[in-house]
Order: structure tokens, then C-alpha cells, then sequence
């Protein structure tokens, strides 16, 4: 099983390094320390865990970390520290009231990973018993109840069944993006990603989607190459496209508008107006 984390910190070196050492159970998305940008990927992202990656942080800087660390208490999502013997206690002063659990930054990353996926799985068994033990109480409060409960969710299944869920293929070169994205749509539509424009036109040769999300700066074939490609293809001329992108110079963005998308998002990407441009255009 794999874990998924939020991982912060002041200093990206060493959140990338982290990155690139541990990955066989853990899948890590970074967030920057703003409280918004941590705030929206709790919300939006089914986290198991977040991990504070401290880097000599002064009392002022951890303050900030105060407000998104009692949120993760009122979640219950566990709170992890990577730290030398003083980061650790200096945060544990400022960020009071929040249990956390102490992994030392001189740990070699593999046995870091171990730690979090043990504690992580802890805390699994902890809610899944506490969980169990609800259930069972409830089923034995009242047996006619729970017979309800359960035809309930036969309809809901089969509902769900009966209404396949329709399908959107992100294509941006960046692993973040594409993993935040794709955490935020899998409950409503099914999600495949590709990390260039080869990559998805490949995928098209095959494969079909109801919407293409495309990001405008990637570095082999931009966005519009991407789409004209779209667009000249006859399997996939009438291909709904949106474009996601950082790029604010008024030329390109009438270059896009030209060739008429479904619709274009500036990033850092609101969730919410994603979610209403998808849902104009394919439901």
C-alpha cells in the first residue's frame, strides 16, 4: 500500500532531495509554505500524513505554520517532522497543541520512509478499529437500521453503475500539477495524465476522453502545437479543450483564444473553476 503526504518546507533543495530518495511507499506531493497554497491542498488532496522538512526556521517563520497545524489536528491527520534535535523542540515550542512525530533529518531517507509508512499504518489500524467499533455499535443499537443502511448503499452502487463516469486526460510536464489535478477529479471523472504532447496524442491513437486539459508551456511541443494536432486529426477534430496555464502575455493568450478551447484557466489553478469549466462543458 502506498501512503500519500504533503510535504513544506523553506528550503526546496531539501524537499527535492526528499523526493528523489523515497517513493516505493510513499507518494509526496510538495505544497510551498504559504497557508493558502497548504490550506487548499488539504482540502482539495486525500492526504495520509504532512511532513514539516525543517531548515533552520526562526520562532517568526514556524508561526505561520501554527494555523495549518491545527487544522491537520482537527483532521486528524498525523503531523511529521524532519528536523535536527533543536528544529524539532524550537517548533514544538511554537506550534503548541499539536502532537507531532520526530524523525531526524541525519536518518538516511530510506529509513525516514520506513518510519512515516509504520506510523502512517498505525494510525490506519487505529482508525479502522475505532471505526469497526462504531459500526458494530450502531449495527446493534438497531439491526432494522442498519438492514436500511445497507439497501441504501446496494442504490447508490448500482446508480453508480449504471452512470459511468466520464473521462479527462491532463497533459502538463509538471508532476505536481498533474498529481494535484488528477487527486482532485478522481472521484467525479476518470483520470489519465501524460506529461507531454507526444505522450497524449499517443494515448488519443488508442484511447478516448470526453475533455483534454493542456497546459500552454511545455518544453518539446507547446500547448497550441498540441491543439492544432487535436484539431487536424479526424478522430479527434470535435475534441473538447482547455487550457491551464501561467502565461498572462496578452499576444499569447489571443494566440490560444483564436483557436477556439472550451476554455483557458490561469494557474495557480482555482479548483473551483475547474471544476464549473468541466462541468460546462462536458457535465
Amino acid at each position: 500500500m502506498k501512503y500519500k503526504v504533503i510535504i513544506t518546507g523553506s528550503s526546496r533543495s531539501l524537499i527535492n532531495q526528499f523526493f528523489d530518495n523515497v517513493g516505493q511507499r510513499l507518494d509526496c506531493i510538495s505544497s510551498s509554505d504559504r497557508y493558502e497554497d497548504m490550506a487548499n491542498h488539504i482540502k482539495y488532496v486525500q492526504t495520509d500524513g504532512f511532513i514539516f522538512y525543517l531548515s533552520g526556521e526562526s520562532p517568526d517563520v514556524l508561526k505561520k505554520y501554527l494555523g495549518i497545524a491545527n487544522e491537520l489536528y482537527r483532521k486528524k491527520i498525523p503531523v511529521f517532522i524532519i528536523g535536527d534535535a533543536k528544529e524539532a523542540a524550537r517548533f514544538e515550542k511554537v506550534v503548541t497543541g499539536v502532537k507531532v512525530n520526530i524523525l531526524d533529518k541525519s536518518l538516511p531517507y530510506r529509513n525516514m520512509e520506513e518510519k512515516i509508512v509504520r506510523l502512517l499504518g498505525d494510525n490506519k489500524v487505529l482508525e479502522n478499529n475505532k471505526a469497526e467499533a462504531e459500526r458494530a455499535s450502531q449495527i446493534a443499537d438497531s439491526a432494522a437500521d442498519a438492514v436500511k443502511e445497507a439497501e441504501k448503499l446496494l442504490a447508490k452502487m448500482e446508480a453508480a453503475e449504471a452512470n459511468k463516469k466520464k473521462h479527462v486526460l491532463v497533459v502538463d510536464d509538471d508532476s505536481s500539477v498533474l498529481k494535484l489535478v488528477k487527486n482532485y477529479l478522481a472521484g467525479r471523472y476518470d483520470v489519465a495524465t501524460a506529461k507531454s504532447g507526444k505522450v497524449a496524442m499517443k494515448f488519443l491513437e488508442t484511447k478516448k476522453t470526453d475533455l483534454v486539459l493542456l497546459d500552454y508551456e511545455m518544453p518539446e511541443e507547446k500547448g497550441p502545437e498540441v491543439l492544432t494536432q487535436i484539431r487536424a486529426n479526424e478522430n479527434t477534430k470535435d475534441l473538447p479543450v482547455v487550457f491551464l496555464t501561467g502565461v498572462t502575455e496578452k499576444d499569447k493568450i489571443q494566440e490560444v483564444l483564436a483557436m477556439k478551447p472550451q476554455g483557458y484557466l490561469l494557474k495557480p489553478i482555482s479548483m473551483m473553476k475547474l471544476s464549473a469549466t468541466i462541468k460546462s462543458v462536458i457535465g
